[in-house]
Formats: structure tokens, C-alpha cells, sequence
């Protein structure tokens, strides 16, 4: 056992099972402290976020309060500032799940080497997803820019591995403080007042995530491949929040998945597959967040329409499916996939804006936004990503 204090970076993984930095974190050290950066740019475009964030850590807090582990949130300009100011300090070690993200992956790698010139224990640990990115490739050695032989791959890979024991996290001697200047979890939250909405369907925690799952398994998944299809149904899951601000891993839903032999299980785990898909096309496409993942579409003389651009955010384009769903967004921070794909095709098909404005918007208002997710899934629509959809398909 360690005598310095352990310290965890937070991101996006509010939960305690399969949790790797934080059970090592308490396997080393008697006196452990978790702590949150909320960098306040960050969440003026991702405001939907911003609630379901802060609602996140005042529940996890209390968790990890049981465990004599202190949550602390900060408030920083950047990571990098943070940080910068951290290496200054010693009698610490610091341990953080990985985040899938191009920027971020970045980030791993400047925090390793200042961390290991200033002799400061530092430990990164796989994070919430099944397989890392450099794992899956095709047999000459480049990745995948299909899905369906992808997830085929990737799948096996991730079946034959020899499953590892189930670790769990230990609770700490005693409850100490390590920051100074904190702030409350209230101020994440968006200044605009809809999201007390976001209330009446959601609890975002845990033990919520995990009794979704449950319920999703025995009422709904045999049902899944044909129900997911039809907007106006209960089929789908609804996990998509919480895998994203990971409060259940998506190795505990294949786990799960797999104890049962139920019809419509291999499709909704396809929907793991392509989760895992976009994070391999991200990071090794870096250029697709930025622009068009296909050059070609660069020169695409897409429209400038202000007005009906804003008939489209408000869920008032005439057009009841397309209305109802974006309504459906500002209302609940979710949107059913089906009608993500035909609002999204509305956008960019019928009135030629650019795929980027739907994507900017998303970003803003769903509670699931995700990196790869969002940006792979408008260029999929829009017909100018990966393995997308024909230019010309019409949802």
C-alpha cells in the first residue's frame, strides 16, 4: 500500500463497476481523492451536457462518499493550465481512464511525459469500450473503413480474449480533501431553464443505467430487431446516455448480452459494433472532425438558408416527422435513431444545408452526444463519410 494520496481523473466514467482507475486507485492507496475539471467552453455548446453532467457528479458524489473517496470539482480554463499547476506538486500518484477521442489521445501522451520527468506515479487504463482502436485491423495491417466486416473482426477479437477477474473497488481508511477552490455541480448546469424537463425521463446515475439494462433484456431485446424501427414504439434500449457519460461499460452490456438466447440480441449488440466502429474511424481518420471524411463531397455546393435552417432547429418545417422529432429533442435531450437519420437526411437532402450545422446543433441538445458518434453518424446520413449511405438515399 502506497502512503501518498491517489488521486483520479474523472471524464466520462461516473460509475463503480469496471472502473479501472479507480479500483487500482483504491487497491494502492489508503486515502484516494477523484476529482472533475469542468472547463466552462467546453459546455457552451454541448448544454444539454452540461445538466446531465452536473446531476452526474452530485449522484456519484454520493457514492463515492460511501467509500470514503472525495469527489471534487474544479473549475479551469484548460486542461493544460491544470495540469501544469499539478506537476508542481508532489506526494501523489494519479490514475485516469482513457477517453477515445483524437485530442485526447493527444493529451495521454503530454500528461505521460511530463508526469514521468517529474517522477510522479501515473498509471492510464483502458476505458469504456471493448476493444482498444489499434487492436481491430485488417489483415494487412490498415483499419477498416466497412462496418460490417469490422464488427466481425472485432467481435471474435474481443470473445477470445481471456476474461479477466471481476475487480472491485475497495473503500478507503478515511475521507480527505486535496483541492482547494471548488466548485458546486450546480454551476455546470446550462443558464437556460428547459433542461428541468430533462427531469420527468431521466435519472442519470448507476444504478439506473444498469436497471435499464436489466428491464431492456427481459422486456424488450427479443423484440428489438423489428420494434427499434418504428418511432412511435418503446424498442429501443435508451442507454445511450449513460454509455456515453460512462455509468454503465459496454463491456458489462455484451457480458449481459450474452448470458441470454434471445432473438434481437446480435442486432443491438451491432449497435455496440458501430460505437466501436466510429471510435476506430475517428482516430485513425483524425481529418473526418474536421471536414468531409470523403474529399470529394468538399466542393459540394451546399446551401446558406438562415430561415429555414431555423424552421428545422425549432420543429418548424411543416413536415410532421421531421417536427415531431426535433421537438422531441428540445423536450428530452433524446432523439430515436430512426428519426435522427430522417431529420438528419431533411437537412441535408431536401433543403442542402450542411451536415455540420446538424451536427453543431446535436452536439448542443443531446444528452448521448458523442464525438464519434455525432460526426460519423452525419456524414454516414449526408453520404460523405465511411461505409455511409449513397449520396442520393433519401430517409
Amino acid at each position: 500500500m502506497l502512503k501518498n494520496i491517489g488521486l483520479v481523473w474523472l471524464k466520462d466514467d461516473f460509475r463503480i463497476k469496471k472502473n479501472l482507475a479507480l479500483i487500482e486507485a483504491t487497491k494502492n492507496h489508503d486515502q484516494v481523492v477523484a476529482f472533475f475539471l469542468y472547463k466552462k467552453r467546453k459546455f457552451e455548446n454541448q448544454e444539454a451536457q452540461g445538466w446531465w453532467v452536473s446531476q452526474s457528479l452530485k449522484e456519484f458524489k454520493k457514492r463515492l462518499f460511501e467509500l470514503n473517496i472525495n469527489l471534487e470539482v474544479l473549475k479551469t480554463e484548460s486542461y493544460k493550465a491544470f495540469f501544469q499547476k499539478l506537476f508542481c506538486r508532489k506526494n501523489f500518484s494519479i490514475y485516469w481512464n482513457k477517453t477515445y477521442e483524437p485530442n485526447y489521445i493527444k493529451f495521454d501522451n503530454f500528461l505521460s511525459k511530463n508526469f514521468k520527468d517529474k517522477g510522479i506515479n501515473y498509471t492510464i487504463f483502458k476505458g469504456n469500450i471493448l476493444n482498444e482502436y489499434e487492436e481491430v485491423k485488417k489483415n494487412d495491417g490498415t483499419p477498416f473503413k466497412v462496418f460490417t466486416p469490422f464488427w466481425r473482426v472485432s467481435e471474435k477479437y474481443y470473445n477470445e480474449k481471456i476474461p479477466s477477474k471481476e475487480k472491485k473497488i475497495s473503500k478507503c481508511k478515511k475521507k480527505i480533501s486535496f483541492f482547494s477552490n471548488t466548485i458546486s455541480e450546480d454551476e455546470i448546469k446550462p443558464k437556460k431553464n428547459w433542461f428541468n424537463k430533462f427531469e420527468k425521463f431521466w435519472i442519470p446515475n448507476e444504478e439506473n443505467a444498469l436497471k435499464e439494462l436489466k428491464i431492456f433484456l427481459k422486456e424488450r431485446v427479443e423484440d428489438y430487431s423489428e420494434a427499434r424501427n418504428f418511432p412511435n414504439v418503446i424498442g429501443t434500449s435508451k442507454l445511450s446516455p449513460y454509455i456515453k457519460h460512462g455509468q454503465i461499460h459496454v463491456q458489462t452490456i455484451m457480458d449481459e448480452c450474452y448470458k441470454i438466447k434471445k432473438k434481437g440480441i446480435s442486432k443491438f449488440l451491432a449497435e455496440i459494433g458501430w460505437r466501436e466502429f466510429n471510435h476506430s474511424l475517428i482516430n485513425h481518420f483524425p481529418h473526418m472532425l474536421k471536414g468531409n471524411y470523403s474529399k470529394k463531397f468538399d466542393n459540394f455546393p451546399w446551401q446558406k438558408n438562415l430561415k429555414y435552417l431555423s424552421a428545422w432547429k425549432k420543429g418548424l418545417t411543416g413536415y410532421p416527422i421531421v417536427d415531431a422529432g426535433m421537438r422531441e429533442l428540445y423536450s428530452t435531450g433524446w432523439m430515436h435513431n430512426r428519426v435522427r437519420m430522417i431529420v438528419g437526411s431533411f437537412l441535408v437532402k431536401h433543403l442542402l444545408i450542411n451536415w455540420v450545422e446538424g451536427e453543431k446543433y446535436f452536439k448542443n441538445l443531446l444528452l448521448d452526444y458523442n464525438q464519434a458518434n455525432n460526426v460519423s453518424g452525419w456524414q454516414w446520413v449526408a453520404g460523405c463519410g465511411a461505409d455511409a449511405a449513397p449520396y442520393f438515399r433519401i430517409f
